[in-house]
């Protein structure tokens, strides 16, 4: 199956259409936090999110960020001279910091812009974007693209409540406006088969995030994860998780659901299996790509094809 064939927009090719060569992610973690583990929304994080923050824990593991970054670029090297890599502050709520910090966290990346570092990416939360880091990212941001990535998970303030999200659809929308309004890319996140959320809960998402026109779209399936809230409930039997064909049905009717124009940056999860409880699915996530083109092609439908529905 060639890439151009795919009813759906991927992000390797939109990469080397902006960049005009193979561009690689560099995953850092800058020892941020979150409110919902400091206390200021919640403690203990999102009943889905390990200690780590669903990230790499690299800092707090003792690897300074610059050290990170020079094995990051390393490996980005291996896969060829002129290969691009992408800064990735991935662990945490990277806005969620004193604006002096985040100057330091991009001042480590600033040397490497242009070559190898093509991107700076910032995962946060919707609700951590102090104007004045907007301003600060505005200012890289004429230097070296920035991207937000921003977690939305479910478009329903009732799951997002028993997720212990605790930020609304409303607070994505806006931190998404602001972050255009300043010039910068968006990726907003998606999370399929939430408790309570179910098969609307995946067009509503899909909906709600082709209504922000956020750029990018990472979406995945629920995950169990060793230390986390959600991994009691499990083993309780008060929760489960999609199989792989459910989720492919699910993903299907996000993905008509988005615009055409949004790139999917990614259609699945993983963990390192000694952290992943639950689900062990018997097929690699290249298959749920395959699977998502057939079912789209055995529906007649592709990426934007029923982003007008109301259902």
């Amino acid at each position: 199956m060639t890439v151009s064939a795919l009813p759906f927009r991927t992000l390797a090719p939109w990469l080397r259409e902006s960049f005009g060569r193979p561009v690689r992610r560099i995953a850092l973690d800058a020892g941020s936090s979150c409110p919902n583990r400091d206390g200021r929304r919640a403690l203990g994080g999102c009943t889905y999110c390990d200690v780590e923050g669903s990230g790499t824990g690299a800092l707090r593991s003792g690897e300074e960020l610059a050290a990170q970054l020079t094995a990051g670029i390393r490996r980005v090297r291996r896969t060829g001279p002129k290969t691009g890599a992408i800064a990735y502050f991935q662990s945490y709520s990277n806005t969620y910091v004193g604006l002096e910090r985040l100057a330091e966290m991009l001042e480590v990346v600033a040397p490497c812009i242009g070559d190898p570092v093509v991107a700076i990416s910032i995962a946060t939360r919707p609700d951590t974007l102090p104007p004045e880091a907007l301003e600060l990212l505005g200012r890289y941001n004429r230097r070296v693209p920035i991207w937000i990535e921003l977690g939305l998970e479910s478009a329903d303030d009732r799951v997002l409540e028993t997720i212990r999200r605790f930020h609304t659809r409303a607070e994505f929308e806006r931190a998404v406006a602001r972050c255009r309004a300043a010039g910068l890319l968006t990726v907003g996140h998606a999370i399929l088969g939430l408790p309570g959320d179910g098969r609307n809960g995946a067009r509503g998402t899909a909906r709600c995030l082709a209504a922000a026109q956020v750029d990018g779209v990472k979406v995945h399936h629920l995950m169990i994860l060793e230390r986390t809230q959600m991994a009691s409930e499990w083993r309780a039997g008060d929760l489960s998780t999609l199989d792989h064909e459910t989720y492919i049905d699910f993903l299907a009717d996000f993905v008509e659901r988005l615009d055409a124009e949004q790139v999917l940056h990614r259609l699945t999860g993983d963990s390192p299996p000694e952290k992943l409880l639950a689900p062990h699915w018997p097929v690699h996530k290249n298959a749920i790509r395959e699977g998502l083109a057939a079912e789209l092609r055995r529906r007649g439908t592709r990426q934007g094809s029923h982003l007008a529905c109301s259902s």
